[in-house]
C-alpha cells in the first residue's frame, strides 16, 4: 500500500528523510511553509492536495498538526476518514506538547524556533513581518518576549548559527534544547498505521491553544 502524505512544508524534508530511513513508501507533498502566516487557508490547500494525490494512492494522510487552523483540519480528516500529526503546532510535533507546555509556563515570553525557522529566520519572518525595511517596528511585535528557544533537530554549524541570528535580529537570549526526530519519527509511525484513529487526539489540549512563533 502507498500513502500519500500532505506536508506543511516546514517539515516536509523531515518526514520524506523519517519514511525512507523506515522504508515507508510515501509520497510527500509538501505546501508552502509561509501558509503558516495565513492560517485561514490551510484546510482549503490540504483538501485540494488531498483530492490530487487519492488519484494515486491506496492511503492518505495530513502532516500538519491543527497549525492556527482551529478546527478546520480535524473537520477535513474526519470527512475523509484520515488523521493528521498530534498536536497544536510543528513545536509539539518535535518536542512533545508537555515539554512545550513546560516551557512556557516556566517564561510565558518564549519564542520557539525549528530547524526550518533557524535556517530562514529572516526570509519567513523579518522580511514577513516586514521588519527588514522598517526595523524600528521589532519592538512592537516582540517587546513581550523574553527568551529564543531553539528546538534542534540537528545542531549543525550553520543551524547554531542561524538561531543565534534569530536571536540576536531580536535582541533576545538564545537557549538550546536538542530534541531530535523522535517526536516526528513516533508521530509518523502512528499516522501512517492503517489501525490509527480518525479525528482529533483526545489527549490534546483544546484547539487554538498555540504557542505565537509559528510556523
Amino acid at each position: 500500500m502507498t500513502v500519500g502524505v500532505v506536508a506543511c512544508g516546514a517539515i516536509a524534508a523531515d518526514v520524506t528523510a523519517v519514511a525512507e530511513r523506515r522504508g515507508w513508501a510515501i509520497e510527500t507533498r509538501p505546501l508552502p511553509p509561509l501558509l503558516h502566516n495565513h492560517p485561514q487557508r490551510i484546510a482549503a490547500e490540504v483538501d485540494a492536495a488531498l483530492d490530487d494525490l487519492g488519484t494515486r494512492h491506496e492511503q492518505l494522510a495530513v502532516a500538519y498538526a491543527d497549525c492556527g487552523t482551529y478546527g478546520a483540519l480535524d473537520e477535513i480528516c474526519e470527512r475523509r476518514g484520515i488523521r493528521r500529526l498530534g498536536g497544536q503546532h510543528c513545536y509539539d510535533v518535535y518536542a512533545g506538547g508537555d515539554r512545550v507546555a513546560e516551557l512556557l509556563a516556566a517564561e510565558a515570553g518564549t519564542y520557539l524556533l525549528t530547524d526550518f525557522l533557524a535556517a530562514s529566520f529572516r526570509r519567513t519572518i523579518l522580511a514577513e513581518l516586514g521588519l527588514d525595511r522598517r526595523p524600528e517596528l521589532r519592538d512592537d511585535y516582540f517587546r513581550h518576549y523574553r527568551r529564543v528557544v531553539w528546538l534542534a533537530q540537528r545542531r549543525t554549524p550553520e543551524l547554531e548559527r542561524g538561531a543565534q541570528d534569530a536571536a540576536d535580529a531580536l535582541g533576545l537570549p538564545l537557549e538550546v534544547v536538542d530534541v531530535g526526530q523522535a517526536g516526528l519519527e513516533a508521530e509518523l509511525e502512528t499516522l501512517l498505521s492503517p489501525q490509527a484513529p480518525v479525528g482529533p487526539r483526545q489527549d490534546e489540549p483544546p484547539t487554538g491553544a498555540n504557542p505565537s512563533s509559528a510556523p
